[in-house]
């Protein structure tokens, strides 16, 4: 097996499972529908293709490698009939994580793990974090690696920002994975894709567990280093 890892950070990211309506949520880490989205949206598949459902049985696992703030975004969308003429305005209020690291796994098998790690390269529709306003970082591609996604995560090194890091120089990241691959508490999650169309957006539950990775960082200074 092996297993291709992703990084999701920058100024903000959201991916909600459950909104509806005016009110956008969003969890406080990736769902495994989104990532299947971006996966998805790089190999050139559209919102109806039946090969969708197939990338339900990769494996997943995210670790919370910088825990993010909670924002709400104000927002005033505008609704137009079908023939183009305005009806009306109405608002939103959106949910965002602001300043959060994750890293994600996806582990198959390896000639899946290398088609998708291609597209990922070279995406045929943009990807994005939960929103079209939230694009992916530069460094969002880390690489493949000849493990399974736990194995991965616990080898990959902490991927925070220094400033995080020196805040929290003793930190324990929160790890979610599919339940299979994972001993831990267990809980239901709504994100197992059954359709991304645009007139019946569906989604079934899935099991997932959670675990921690602990981390340190060295805050000692010492002068002399810079001599």
């Amino acid at each position: 097996m092996k297993t291709i890892l992703l990084k999701l950070s920058g100024p903000m990211q959201a991916w909600g499972t459950g909104s509806k309506f005016e009110t956008r949520y969003t969890d406080h880490y990736p769902s495994k529908s989104a990532i299947i989205g971006m996966l998805a949206a790089s190999l050139g598949y559209r919102r109806d293709d039946e090969r969708i459902s197939e990338l339900n049985e990769i494996d997943f696992a995210v670790r919370v490698d910088q825990m993010p703030n909670l924002i709400r975004d104000y927002h005033i969308a505008s609704k137009y009939k079908k023939n183009g003429t305005f009806e009306r305005n109405y608002v939103t209020n959106r949910y965002y994580l602001e300043d959060g690291v994750f890293v994600v796994a996806v582990g198959s098998n390896d000639e899946l793990i290398e088609k998708l790690y291609r597209a990922l390269r070279n995406p045929y529709f943009q990807t994005y974090m939960g929103r079209r306003s939230c694009p992916p970082p530069a460094d969002f591609l880390i690489g493949v690696k000849e493990l399974g996604p736990i194995d991965a995560l616990k080898e990959l090194d902490w991927q925070a920002s220094s400033y995080f890091k020196k805040r929290h120089p003793s930190y324990v990241a929160d790890l979610y994975a599919d339940s299979h691959l994972l001993a831990g508490k267990e809980k239901i999650r709504n994100d197992r894709v059954a359709s991304f169309s645009y007139e019946e957006r569906k989604f079934m539950p899935r099991f997932e567990s959670e675990s921690s990775i602990s981390f340190g960082y060295e805050t000692s200074h010492d002068p002399f280093k810079a001599l």
